[in-house]
């Protein structure tokens, strides 16, 4: 099993860097294989809304953003770390570029900063995944760790704490899900998908 772990800061030693080694010996210690992608400090266009990955089956646009749709597709699970322009942009594109089935991948935010905006972050970055059938992994607390010069981050104890529990977490939960896969199979979707907008012409 394996998970995919966006690193979304600019700096590849900083403070989300701790977090994520942190997340990385958790899941190495549950047989988890991990791949850390550093898209912080890359060129990361918006969507622009052109359609043309409905026709290619990627994003126009090819950089990093289709390197990772195939990642991304193997992988059982996905953590965006940070967020930033650069994060956004790539996960807004990623999602919506991409038609694979993401269904009970399991999905899982982490924020790390000085102080504040960690809860509005970490809110912003699991809305990708409850709209694509992910499930969302918990923990302890909201998945935030704390701090501004580089390396700071480790002396957050409740924040690393928070980043093992999460990996055990996450872990349990992929591997509760293969063997629900392979007893069970997905749940059923219904067909065709219903997608209204607030514009009726019924009335």
């Amino acid at each position: 099993m394996q998970v995919l772990i966006l690193n979304g800061s600019p700096h590849a030693d900083g403070n989300t860097a701790v977090a994520v080694n942190e997340l990385v010996k958790t899941f190495e210690a549950e047989g988890i294989e991990t791949e850390i992608c550093h898209i912080g400090n890359k060129n990361i266009r918006g969507c622009i809304a052109c359609g043309k990955c409905g026709e290619l089956g990627r994003c126009v646009f090819d950089d990093v953003v289709n390197e990772l749709a195939e990642k991304f597709e193997t992988a059982d699970g996905l953590i965006a770390a940070s967020a930033n322009a650069t994060l956004i942009a790539c996960l807004d594109r990623l999602f919506y570029s991409t038609s694979f089935d993401k269904s009970m991948k399991v999905g899982a935010a982490v924020a790390v900063a000085r102080r504040g905006g960690c809860s509005a972050t970490f809110d912003e970055l699991n809305k990708f995944f409850t709209i694509s059938n992910m499930p969302v992994a918990p923990s302890q607390y909201w998945n935030s760790v704390h701090g501004l010069t580089r390396g700071e981050a480790k002396k957050d104890a409740e924040g690393l704490q928070t980043m093992r529990t999460l990996a055990r977490n996450m872990s349990f939960l992929m591997k509760s899900i293969a063997l629900g896969r392979e007893k069970f199979g997905l749940p059923e979707k219904e067909e065709p998908r219903q997608s209204t907008h607030f514009i009726r012409d019924d009335l």
